[in-house]
């Protein structure tokens, strides 16, 4: 990925039509309301609830109480076309938020520090206007609103739910709001654009003993460390150079007592990768290691390893279309950024699994304002202004693909 370059690039409000500025202040209430108040996965209570009253508001036909706290809301035009889907996610994460604001988080330990409440914004706006424009709507939009992405993840439930029939969608759009680009930016590429987020827990059964009396044990730590060292060879020599994949120990865990051997070890970390072959190739690899070590100590192993969310894999054509409606969007050509593949994760993946879309970036960094901390910091906050044009990309989108499928 590119470095992060966080000062905006120029941003012409006259490429964002006056209708969806006009707009701009109720994006930035709804924006800073949710934020004060951060749900965490699939307790997002209070969230719906705001949700639904504006969907209720604005006369627009919805669902509640999708896997738990999930809603989908339905915009019919008046003229035939296909059937789209817009996506956003509105689960929080257990961070305690350090900015000091005038919309900083009431709920200690719970903040919004993923952009998630300007998604969830963005996404109300969009189903706003077209619902306002129904008469120049061709075909049907669907607005889903997504709990619990941040784990254990929302949208696989809600696509056993049902959420994606009746009427049955034709294509499936998402934005992240993104702050390792700058404001005024779109990154969007076809084909693989973030990472499948595998996660292993290791629990290795060895025999505790004296530390002076090492002839005696099987040191857990021992062999824990000779399979934290052996993992980082998978990537290096056994995955083709010109693929990327990450293997991370991030936890490592044993004994308690400076003249102790451990007799037990835990170890756990993540695996991430593009290519959907790697599905079962790294869960296969890392067992036959942590075996292969163990039994030449003679120590036994516990090994779970779950494959959490798949890649995210962009369709070409609907890569293509939201390119060309960036166009219009953001001054180019600095502002398309092709090259924006992330390790990061995200369930977006599971739609993108069954039906043809779209997820891409809008950039909100933006430094002159110190708004360019990253995502999940306690410091995270964006550029309210990728608002309002995150509502025109998807307005243009809808219109853009409405045109080409009627």
């Amino acid at each position: 990925m590119t470095a992060t370059v966080s000062t905006p690039h120029r941003v012409s409000t006259e490429k964002i039509r006056p209708a969806i500025q006009a707009l701009q202040p109720q994006l930035v209430k709804w924006r800073r309301h949710i934020h004060q108040y951060p749900e965490l996965a699939f307790q997002e209570k209070l969230t719906a609830k705001f949700i639904a009253e504006k969907l209720e508001e604005w006369g627009i036909n919805h669902q509640t109480q999708i896997a738990e706290t999930g809603i989908v809301a339905i915009i019919e035009g008046h003229q035939p076309g296909p059937v789209l889907a817009i996506r956003a996610d509105f689960d929080a994460l257990p961070i305690q938020e350090q900015n000091e604001v005038s919309y900083k988080s009431c709920h200690d330990g719970i903040m919004h520090a993923c952009g998630h409440d300007g998604h969830t914004a963005i996404a109300l706006g969009t189903a706003y206007y077209l619902s306002q424009h129904r008469q120049d709507l061709c075909g049907t939009i669907k607005v889903i609103f997504q709990p619990a992405e941040e784990g254990p993840g929302g949208a696989l439930p809600m696509i056993e739910a049902g959420v994606l029939k009746n009427p049955d969608v034709e294509a499936i759009l998402g934005l992240h709001l993104w702050n390792n680009l700058p404001l005024g930016t779109v990154g969007v590429r076809a084909g693989a654009l973030m990472a499948a987020v595998d996660i292993f827990e290791c629990r290795i059964l060895g025999k505790g003993g004296h530390g002076g009396m090492p002839h005696q044990t099987i040191d857990a730590i021992l062999l824990g460390s000779q399979i934290v060292n052996n993992l980082q060879t998978i990537v290096a020599r056994n995955v083709d150079p010109l693929e990327s994949a990450v293997v991370t120990v991030g936890s490592f865990h044993a004994g308690d007592a400076h003249n102790v051997i451990a007799d037990q070890a835990t170890i756990k970390g993540t695996v991430r990768y593009f290519n959907p072959q790697f599905n079962e190739y790294f869960s296969n690899r890392i067992e036959s290691i942590v075996a292969g070590i163990c039994q030449s100590h003679g120590a036994r192993y516990e090994l779970n390893y779950q494959h959490n969310y798949p890649p995210v894999i962009n369709d070409p054509s609907l890569a293509n279309l939201v390119r060309s409606v960036a166009e219009c969007v953001v001054e180019t050509p600095a502002g398309i950024v092709p090259k924006c593949q992330t390790m990061g994760g995200e369930d977006m993946s599971f739609f993108l699994q069954e039906v043809p879309g779209c997820y891409f970036f809008m950039g909100s960094a933006n430094s002159d304002r110190n708004l360019a901390y990253p995502h999940h910091h306690p410091r995270f906050d964006f550029d309210e202004t990728a608002l309002s044009m995150g509502v025109e990309m998807f307005v243009r989108c809808v219109e853009k693909f409405s045109g080409e499928k009627s």
